[in-house]
């Protein structure tokens, strides 16, 4: 039997797009620049909505719940396993359904969200971009 993956296939020029997107929901859209750049992304609307459940699952899965190893047999890294499960699913769902810009706009503020509760949201995006670029292409195919 083969088993999918759960690091969900994004290319590493996603992954970067997706966190620069983030980043810019998290920062003030003061300046004009800033609003146009916003803008910009808002034009892909389902695309864009797509591409932030898939990044949301990545970031849920991969950087913000992850269970120390020594911990992995735990009974809460089961329960743990099983929220990120869920949470993943229900953005994804949600991302797909069809809301567009507005929906990833949504879904970046739970994940900005989500990443001020655990630590800094600029070191996890920093480290999924460098995590992006280490990744074998196999995973983006």
């Amino acid at each position: 039997m083969e088993t999918m993956s759960k690091v969900p296939a994004l290319t590493p020029e996603q992954i970067w797009r997706a966190a620069d997107y983030v980043e810019l929901v998290w920062h003030d859209q003061d300046t004009e620049e800033a609003r146009a750049r916003l803008e910009e992304f808002h034009q892909d609307g389902k695309e864009l909505a797509r591409l932030m459940g898939e990044f949301g699952a990545l970031l849920l899965a991969g950087h913000l719940t992850a269970v120390p190893d020594e911990h992995a047999d735990c009974e809460s890294a089961y329960v743990m396993d099983k929220l990120v499960a869920v949470a993943s699913r229900y953005l994804k769902r949600w991302c797909y359904s069809g809301g567009g810009a507005e929906v990833a706009f949504i879904a970046a503020g739970f994940l900005i969200e989500v990443m001020q509760e655990v630590d800094q949201v600029g070191q996890f995006l920093s480290d999924v971009r460098g995590d992006a670029s280490r990744w074998p292409a196999a995973v983006a195919s």
